[in-house]
């Protein structure tokens, strides 16, 4: 028996397939709690959704944009990339990992270092790319970071690193877990200059990241609700074999155990950089 349910019956639909209009996507954004917000009023909003408060996760230029005036900057060391140096292949070869991130990215690398001003003072920030392969830890990274403290203490300016990593980048091996000595070197440099470091920790912030440079910091700053931590709570739970407290690895939970110093709302960051630089960074 033949069914007619498929069948166009109506004859005044003339559009055909190639003349017909998707709704662009990206203008609209939904939250964790179902919340659904118009792109352009979520990017007035410094990516913070004004219906409940969630932080969408953002890149570099995002966040150069809200930190520096008028979104004015100079980038450093922006010709340093990713290269493979072990010739490291898991599910493909690196090379090929990098070239895909590299072209779908438009970025060399997991973090930029930029100079400009905030509210008026003038400061370096290097700030990571979670799509960048998950923000990984690798040796440009650490060298970039490294060249990055020896501007700050050549022209005598603070410093701010903006985290969101999952940790080290396995495909560079000891090479990336040897950054995390080396950037610690380097700011143990720029403190004997007396220059102020400030770290902001967003969503996520995990392994070396965390074990290093993220908690050394003179002012360690954290998005709400971001997860902070070294391994997963999977990991740890089964690790101790016991139940984990509500909001653990949270940056409240944090705070409360006073390894955060302050949650900062992404739309109140800039204010809040520039007063904790005008307090406590040495004038040169």
């Amino acid at each position: 028996m033949a069914f007619d349910w498929f069948k166009r019956k109506a004859k005044n639909i003339t559009t055909s397939t190639d003349e017909k209009k998707d709704v662009p996507k990206g203008l609209w954004h939904q939250t964790p709690s179902g919340k659904v917000v118009e792109h352009d009023e979520l990017k007035r909003n410094n990516y913070v959704s004004p219906e409940d408060g969630f932080h969408v996760r953002i890149g570099s230029a995002e966040f150069f944009d809200i930190l520096f005036d008028g979104g004015k900057f100079t980038e450093l060391d922006a010709n340093v990339e990713s290269i493979d140096i072990l010739n490291f292949k898991d599910t493909k070869p690196y090379k090929d990992r990098l070239k895909e991130v590299k072209a779908k990215t438009k970025l060399t690398d997991s973090i930029r270092n930029a100079v400009g001003t905030v509210k008026g003072t003038e400061m370096v920030v290097s700030c990571m790319d979670f799509a960048f392969i998950g923000g990984s830890l690798g040796s440009v990274m650490g060298e970039k970071i490294r060249r990055a403290i020896d501007y700050c203490i050549k022209h005598k300016l603070p410093y701010m690193i903006i985290c969101q990593s999952g940790g080290a980048r396995m495909q560079e091996a000891t090479y990336s877990l040897m950054q995390l000595a080396k950037v610690q070197a380097k700011l143990a440099q720029l403190s004997e200059a007396g220059l102020l470091y400030i770290a902001y920790l967003c969503d996520p912030t995990f392994g070396g990241i965390t074990a290093s440079f993220a908690m050394t910091a003179d002012i360690i700053m954290a998005e709400p609700g971001a997860l902070i931590g070294f391994a997963g709570p999977r990991v740890i739970r089964e690790t101790i074999g016991r139940d984990l407290p509500e909001g653990f690895q949270t940056s409240e939970f944090l705070q409360e155990k006073g390894f955060v110093d302050f949650i900062v709302k992404r739309t109140e960051i800039q204010d809040t950089v520039a007063k904790t630089v005008n307090l406590l960074a040495v004038k040169a």
